[in-house]
């Protein structure tokens, strides 16, 4: 069974970073998180994640499926429509990501695992431009009897167009404020511009199959209007696939 999801991840890392589906994007943990955790959806089954987020000139709306074919490999692959009201007008940024957990998160305890993607967006001002390939690291570790979760994330993002790498880190948590409710707080960036703040509240309306979150955020020091708000949904299947 390692050596078959050993042979189906290099196969996706390969065709990652041959930029076959093509911004470099931030990863996405379980919505509405945005560094990443150490965490898969179950072996056989799937999710969608989607969600709204409106900004001071724009909305966007994502949705991002993502399955569990074997036991350790997490396929996602999605993207957003995005309307802007002023510059580029409207676009579309298409998302393609393997992720494998390679130290299982048990309770109060830790664990790692490691992604890769790519992202490719198309708007009329940037029609042809080339697939973004990224990586990360995500290591989460667990207090309290789970009742708060520490999320980090290393790694890097190539931005193929200007023929630049950056290097990417997130520092997230998850701290269970009711049997249901759970409060995000995070904050994330690279090294060539400033950092964003995110906070947000999420609720299972079903556990462990429907969830619903609602999201503020912003750049640290922006005067640019940077701050969003975000509505979102998650669903999770059972185990159906052969």
């Amino acid at each position: 069974m390692f050596h078959s999801n050993f042979v189906c991840f290099a196969v996706l890392v390969a065709l990652t970073l041959g930029g076959l589906t093509a911004v470099p994007a931030p990863a996405h943990a379980a919505r509405p998180m945005m560094p990443d955790d150490a965490r898969i959806v179950d072996p056989r089954s799937c999710q969608l994640e989607s969600w709204s987020r409106f900004l001071k000139n724009g909305w966007e709306g994502w949705a991002l499926p993502g399955c569990n074919p074997t036991e350790n490999l997490e396929i996602t692959a999605g993207g957003a429509y995005e309307n802007n009201r002023v510059g580029a007008g409207a676009a579309t940024t298409l998302q393609l990501q393997g992720k494998t957990i390679i130290r299982r998160l048990e309770d109060d305890d830790w664990g790692y695992g490691l992604a890769i993607g790519t992202v490719r967006h198309h708007s009329a001002s940037s029609e042809n431009q080339p697939g973004n390939p990224y990586f990360y690291l995500p290591i989460s570790v667990a207090f309290a009897q789970d009742k708060i979760v520490i999320h980090i994330n290393a790694g890097a993002a190539r931005q193929a167009a200007n023929h630049q790498t950056l290097m990417t880190w997130g520092l997230g948590s998850e701290t269970r404020l009711a049997n249901r409710l759970q409060l995000i707080a995070e904050v994330y960036g690279d090294d060539r511009s400033g950092a964003f703040h995110h906070l947000g509240l999420r609720w299972w309306v079903v556990p462990n199959r429907v969830q619903i979150d609602t999201t503020y955020g912003d750049r640290f020091g922006s005067q640019n209007g940077e701050r969003w708000f975000s509505v979102g949904l998650r669903l999770l299947s059972p185990a159906f696939i052969p």
